[in-house]
C-alpha cells in the first residue's frame, strides 16, 4: 500500500491522479489484478471521469455547487461545511480499477480524480494493488 500526498489550491477541485496511480501499479510489478484508490477524508473523495476536456471538471464542480450549495439556512453542522460532506459522500471514498498487463484498464477519456470539497488543504489518499495471479 502507498500513501500519496496531494496539495489542493481551492475549496473545490478535481485533481487528476491517474499518473500517480499508474506509477504505483507499475512499481508493484502486478501484471493482472485490481488497484484500489481510497480517500480517508470526510470532505474529499475519489471519482473516475473524463480527463480530456477541462470543461468537464468545471461543469461538474459547478453542478455540485448547485445541488449542494455551500450555504443553506437549514444546515446545522457547526463547522459550516455540510456541503463538503455531501459532495464527498456523493463522489464516494474509493474506486477500483482493473489492471491488465501492468496497465490501468480505463476508457479512452477516463482519468482518476482526487476531489477536494473543503480546501485548500494538504491531503492524501491510499492505493493498494492486488494480484489475480
Amino acid at each position: 500500500m502507498r500513501k500519496i500526498n496531494v496539495q489542493t489550491d481551492r475549496r473545490d477541485d478535481m485533481i487528476d491522479v491517474t499518473h500517480e496511480v499508474l506509477q504505483y501499479v507499475r512499481e508493484s510489478g502486478v501484471e493482472n489484478g485490481t488497484v484500489m484508490i481510497y480517500c480517508p477524508h470526510t470532505t474529499a473523495g475519489i471519482t473516475i471521469n473524463e480527463n480530456a476536456d477541462p470543461d468537464v471538471k468545471r461543469d461538474m464542480l459547478r453542478r455540485l455547487d448547485e445541488v449542494f450549495p455551500w450555504e443553506h439556512p437549514k444546515d446545522r453542522h457547526l463547522e459550516g461545511n455540510t456541503a463538503a460532506h455531501m459532495k464527498a459522500s456523493f463522489m464516494g471514498a474509493s474506486q477500483h480499477v482493473l489492471v491488465n498487463q501492468g496497465d490501468l484498464v480505463l476508457g479512452t477519456w477516463q482519468g482518476i480524480y482526487f476531489c477536494e470539497f473543503d480546501g485548500p488543504r494538504h491531503r492524501y489518499f491510499y492505493v493498494q494493488v492486488s494480484s489475480n495471479e
